[in-house]
C-alpha cells in the first residue's frame, strides 16, 4: 500500500480515509514523515520557515462550556475569575506593537454577559488606536456564544464583527471534528458542524481562517483521520484556510486527565496532515506544546511555519505547559535547522526576511 500511496502523492493525487488510516496506524514513522517532507518541499521550494510576531489576549477566563480538556477556565463566581478591562487590553497591545507585532490573537471564554455590543466597542477601539494590527481573534463557538447571547443569526453576527474589525477567524475549538469524540470531552460546546458553518460563513464574508486539531485525549486513529478529511473537504469549497495546526491535549490540571501524546504519536499526525491537507498552504509546528526542539524536527515532518512568538500565551499554560521563545529564538531555531526564517503577517505575506 506504500507504494501506492507514495505514487499517487508523487502525481499529486489526493488519497482515501483508507490510505490515511494506513500511514497513521501502520506504516513506518520516518516513511511517512519522508512523503510529508516531500509534499512540503513542492510547495514551499524556497526553503523558507515563516512565523508571526502575536500576541494571545484571553480576554476573560469566564466560560460556560466548561470543557473537561481545560485547565484554563473559571465559572462566573470563582475568585480568580476575570473579564479584562479595555484598558488593561490596550496596554497590551501597546507592548504586542512596541515589539514589532501584527496579529492579535484573542480569545476568551463563553461569558454569560458579553454581546455583540461589548465586542463591536472593543474592536472599533483597537482598529482606531491599533490599526498595524490584524484582529486574528474569537473562535467558532465564541461566535455562536455572543450570537445566542444578542438575539442574531451567526452570519449576522459575524458580519458585524466584521465591519466592527475583525479581519480573520482562528480555528479554535476544533478539537476533534468528530461529535461522539467532542460529547466525550466537551459536552457543552458546539457540534463539529456548527464549526464548519462558522468557517463557511467566514470565508463567504471574504476573512481567511485557520483550522486546528487537539489530538491525543479520547479520539481514535480514524477520528483523527475523519477529521482532516472534514478539513479538507471545507477547504475544497471555499478555499480559505491559511493554515492548519495539529496540537497535543495537555492533561495537567484538567478535569479530563490522563498521558499526553508522545513526540512519536506528534510527528505521525503533523506529518499525516500534511499529507492528507493537499489542498492547505501551509502546516503549522507547535512549539507552544512540543518545545523549540521538536519544533526544529517538525520542519522536516511536514511542517513550513513556527506559528507565533505568543508575547503572551495563558490557555496552554494553565496545563502545565509554558514553553517560551523570543522572536531571535524562533530566527535561530528555523536557521539552526537548515532554513530560511521569515517575519510573516496573518495572510502569509512575508515581512522580512533574515
Amino acid at each position: 500500500m506504500l507504494e501506492r500511496i507514495f505514487k499517487k502523492i508523487t502525481k499529486g493525487e489526493a488519497i482515501s480515509r483508507d490510505e490515511a488510516l494506513f500511514l497513521l496506524t501502520e506504516a513506518d514513522l520516518l516513511e511517512v514523515g519522508k512523503l510529508a517532507d516531500c509534499i512540503r518541499r513542492k510547495k514551499h521550494p524556497h526553503n523558507r520557515v515563516t512565523f508571526v510576531v502575536d500576541r494571545n489576549v484571553n480576554y476573560t477566563n469566564v466560560c460556560e462550556s466548561k470543557c473537561k480538556f481545560c485547565a484554563f477556565y473559571r465559572a462566573a463566581g470563582d475568585a480568580d475569575a476575570y473579564l479584562l478591562d479595555v484598558e488593561t487590553i490596550y496596554a497590551k497591545l501597546q507592548e504586542l506593537v512596541d515589539n514589532g507585532g501584527t496579529q492579535l490573537l484573542m480569545q476568551g471564554g463563553l461569558h454569560p454577559a458579553l454581546t455583540i455590543d461589548w465586542f463591536e466597542a472593543l474592536f472599533r477601539g483597537i482598529r482606531a488606536r491599533f490599526p498595524q494590527l490584524q484582529i486574528h481573534s474569537l473562535s467558532p463557538a465564541e461566535v455562536i456564544h455572543v450570537a445566542k447571547l444578542s438575539g442574531l443569526s451567526m452570519p449576522e453576527c459575524l458580519r458585524r464583527m466584521q465591519a466592527a474589525g475583525l479581519d480573520s477567524v482562528p480555528g479554535g475549538g476544533a478539537e476533534v471534528l468528530v461529535d461522539t469524540v467532542r460529547q466525550e470531552i466537551s459536552p457543552n460546546k458546539i457540534g463539529w458542524r456548527q464549526w464548519a458553518e462558522v468557517m463557511e460563513e467566514a470565508h463567504r464574508l471574504g476573512m481567511r481562517t485557520t483550522a486546528t486539531m487537539m489530538f491525543g485525549s479520547k479520539e481514535k486513529p480514524a477520528d483523527i483521520v475523519e477529521h482532516l478529511f472534514r478539513v479538507r473537504e471545507i477547504q475544497a469549497r471555499t478555499g480559505g484556510f491559511t493554515a492548519f495546526i495539529p496540537w497535543t491535549f495537555q492533561p495537567t490540571n484538567t478535569e479530563l486527565g490522563g498521558e499526553t501524546a508522545s513526540g512519536v504519536e506528534y510527528l505521525k499526525v503533523l506529518a499525516l496532515s500534511r499529507i492528507v491537507l493537499d489542498n492547505v498552504q501551509n502546516i503549522q509546528a507547535s512549539w507552544v506544546t512540543q518545545g523549540a526542539r521538536m519544533a526544529q524536527v517538525a520542519l522536516f515532518f511536514g511542517a513550513n511555519d513556527l506559528g507565533g512568538t505568543m508575547l503572551e500565551e495563558n490557555v496552554v499554560a494553565s496545563a502545565g505547559c509554558s514553553f517560551r521563545m523570543s522572536q531571535e529564538e524562533v530566527v535561530e531555531l528555523a536557521r539552526g535547522a537548515g532554513f530560511l526564517p521569515a517575519k510573516r503577517n496573518t495572510l502569509y505575506q512575508i515581512l522580512e526576511e533574515y
